[in-house]
């Protein structure tokens, strides 16, 4: 058999990195061997309620450390990790819920009114984090951190090797029902060593977490090859932008990632220009390119983006840019990562396109994703018949393999960092009474990159304001997918064969 999974590596950084924080929470350090311990005591408790192999553990709560306990003790188990938005209305949230048939929720006591409506009429155990008092938690919820003081010995480890699945995060699809990307532990273990040798991770590292860890960007590219190396993780609740910048001084972080949105709101803060943040020495930022004033503002003070692509269903990351490239190439995503490789298929798809070509951004190496949760037919359709995933995306490649995003063939908006696909919300808009046709499309937005808006038809002496469309989806759809603008119209453009034709809206509306 060959290397273990996921599972193991806080024990082994117990013994290797001995007296090293991997997490600084609240300005209190956790090292790596209490760490190890409480996720052991954790894998302990989890087995004693059942938890088997195979079993899947769900998590919802903002970025705290029992995030990371969970997922190392579900990987200990051979449990497989679902990590859930934290944004998403209580609907959404048990459709993924039932999805992957959960067999455990672990969910902060701040969600716990959210989670006791996600989990109604499905038979999954409950356990609260960070309860003041027994009162705040719903009859038959354990206390997590009870259980932790209380569990005995980690009698036995469920040894798994690479192939076998690891983590379950859901990305939503051009159905518009979310489909669960599955991630081995080996997707998560070659892009963490993607990560180390493109973006220069060290031990010396004190990487800033501000995204949330629910995204698998901020997993896959920050938290996992900063333990796979030994790093020290200083891990935010949540991202507010004084907050952040006030962390990185305090806390001298040495490296940070984000969306284009966290970097221009930090840029925005009454803070930027007093705060010291001479200590960075690497900013990632993925999701979208950098807008120039942003990237001139952190010129301003010494530093340089190294930029990226990915997705979910690559672990994620594709492509990084240098940041010496930065500049230069300003535009291109980057490079394939050292251990990946990408492809841009000719538009009659018969071979791959030459340099300056467009076509379909194709991706392989280790870091690709096993398939979809139970959706044979989508995973069959995810890749070619020579096994390269296909990622909806539309770029082209220069002779010196430098890649530029041009376009997207799956109908998603990219706002604030978080993927909408307009299927999903047209789905739910279709089912307002008098809503006779819909598109949504994403319009530029100065704060958040693009927002969605809404095209839509009605029955004759029906109406529908945009006040109205957000109090009919709220509770449905999380908040960064309900649009705020709408446009009514008499008919939407569309093909012979009946498509909505949503280029002509981008050209009309955006």
């Amino acid at each position: 058999m060959g290397p273990d999974g996921i599972g193991g590596w806080i024990r082994r950084r117990a013994v290797k990195s001995r007296g090293r924080a991997a997490i600084v929470f609240r300005d209190e350090e956790i090292a790596y061997e209490q760490l190890a311990d409480r996720i052991d005591r954790l894998a302990a408790a989890m087995r004693s309620r059942g938890i088997a192999r195979g079993d899947r553990i769900a998590y919802l709560g903002d970025n705290h450390p029992s995030f990371v306990e969970t997922m190392f003790a579900a990987a200990r188990l051979g449990a497989i990790f679902v990590p859930l938005n934290t944004r998403l209305a209580a609907a959404e949230l048990r459709f993924q819920l039932a999805d992957c048939g959960a067999a455990l929720l672990i969910s902060s006591a701040g969600l716990e009114d959210r989670a006791s409506e996600a989990v109604e009429g499905l038979a999954i155990e409950r356990i609260v984090v960070a309860a003041d008092a027994e009162e705040d938690r719903t009859d038959g919820v354990a206390d997590y951190e009870a259980l932790i003081a209380e569990a005995g010995e980690l009698d036995r480890l469920e040894r798994t090797s690479l192939d076998d699945p690891a983590m379950i995060l859901y990305t939503s699809g051009t159905t518009g029902r979310p489909k669960g990307a599955i991630l081995s532990h080996g997707n998560l273990t070659w892009n963490a060593i993607n990560t180390i040798v493109d973006y220069d991770v060290t031990s010396r590292t004190r990487q800033l977490l501000i995204s949330p860890l629910f995204h698998v960007a901020s997993l896959g590219m920050g938290l996992l090859p900063a333990f796979l190396k030994g790093a020290t993780v200083l891990l935010q609740e949540r991202f507010v932008p004084g907050e952040a910048l006030a962390a990185i001084e305090r806390l001298r972080a040495t490296a940070i990632s984000g969306v284009p949105t966290t970097y221009q709101l930090m840029m925005e803060d009454p803070a930027w220009a007093t705060t010291d943040i001479s200590s960075l020495e690497s900013m990632t930022c993925g999701g979208s390119p950098v807008p120039a004033k942003v990237m001139a503002a952190y010129a301003g003070r010494g530093l340089a983006f190294s930029g990226g692509y990915g997705m979910t269903e690559t672990s994620p990351g594709v492509v990084a840019m240098p940041p010496w490239y930065a500049a230069e190439r300003l535009g291109a995503a980057g490079l394939a990562h050292f251990f990946s490789a990408y492809r841009i298929r000719g538009t009659d798809g018969a071979a791959p396109a030459g340099p300056g070509e467009r076509g379909e951004i194709e991706v392989a190496g280790p870091n690709v994703f096993l398939g979809y949760w139970q959706r044979e037919e989508a995973t069959s359709e995810a890749f070619t018949a020579d096994g390269w995933f296909r990622t909806g995306d539309v770029g082209t490649a220069d002779e010196d393999g430098f890649l530029t995003i041009t376009d997207r063939l799956k109908d998603m908006i990219i706002s604030g960092g978080e993927n909408v696909y307009s299927a999903e919300v047209e789905h739910a808009i279709a089912e307002i009474e008098g809503v006779t046709g819909v598109a949504v499309i994403g319009v530029p937005d100065p704060r958040w990159g693009e927002v969605p808006h809404a095209v839509i038809t009605l029955a004759p002496a029906r109406t529908l304001t945009a006040e109205e469309l957000v109090a009919r989806l709220r509770g449905r759809l999380a908040g960064y997918k309900i649009p705020r603008t709408l446009t009514i119209v008499d008919e939407l453009p569309r093909t012979a064969s009946g498509k909505v034709q949503k280029q002509a809206l981008r050209d009309r509306y955006a």
